[in-house]
């Protein structure tokens, strides 16, 4: 099978794989259907879903690389750009379902409670590597369009510790995810070598 026709396979896989579950839960909360808490159900769901598409995108290079299936790579720009209509979703089921869109409130949740200021800063950084990762953008950048999306590291790791933050009581889940964004980025420790001596 040619490459172009596995990308394309690839890709619509993604659409679904991302698509689907947004629409899902959204129409059960309409049917009331997500327990006591559709709220809370509803902000957890889409943030890890951003954290989880994140995540794949960091695992996608060094499987490409171990398995010499380099046109995964072309799947990269797709998921990070599915990793911002999740993180879109998440702020925005928060300032509809939480704060009744109300501006100054969250501009004091912004200040006050600090896995939100993280969680404001990670969506800032998300924004900004969205829109940049248009193709014309990214001619005119040139090399430092790589350099800016280097904070995708930056990024995934204010995730998880606004993840971290955000639960009362349960650690164990952003414990996993630690380790987990620890392994992927020990998998790239030349590349931060090479950073740091410079």
């Amino acid at each position: 099978m040619r490459n172009s026709v596995k990308i394309l396979i690839l890709k619509i896989i993604t659409h679904c794989a991302a698509l689907l579950p947004a629409v899902l839960m959204y129409y059960f909360a309409i049917l009331d259907q997500l327990g006591s808490d559709p709220v809370e159900e509803i902000i957890h769901f889409t943030g890890i879903s951003a954290l989880n598409l994140l995540l794949i995108t960091l695992l996608i290079s060094p499987v490409a690389k171990y398995f010499k299936q380099g046109w995964l790579l072309n799947v990269r720009r797709l998921l990070g750009l599915y990793a911002f209509f999740y993180a879109c979703l998440h702020m925005l089921s928060f300032l509809f379902f939480e704060l009744q869109f109300d501006f100054s409130l969250f501009i004091d949740e912004i200040i006050e409670r600090p896995y939100i200021t993280v969680g404001m800063c990670a969506y800032a950084i998300i924004t900004m590597l969205a829109f940049t990762s248009w193709g014309k953008i990214r001619k005119v950048l040139g090399k430092k369009w790589q350099t800016l999306h280097n904070y995708n590291y930056l990024l995934v790791t204010l995730v998880c510790i606004h993840f971290y933050w955000s639960v009362k009581s349960e650690i164990i889940e952003p414990s996993l995810y630690f380790v987990m964004l620890f392994i992927l980025l020990y998998q790239r420790k030349d590349k931060f070598r090479r950073w740091f001596n410079k």
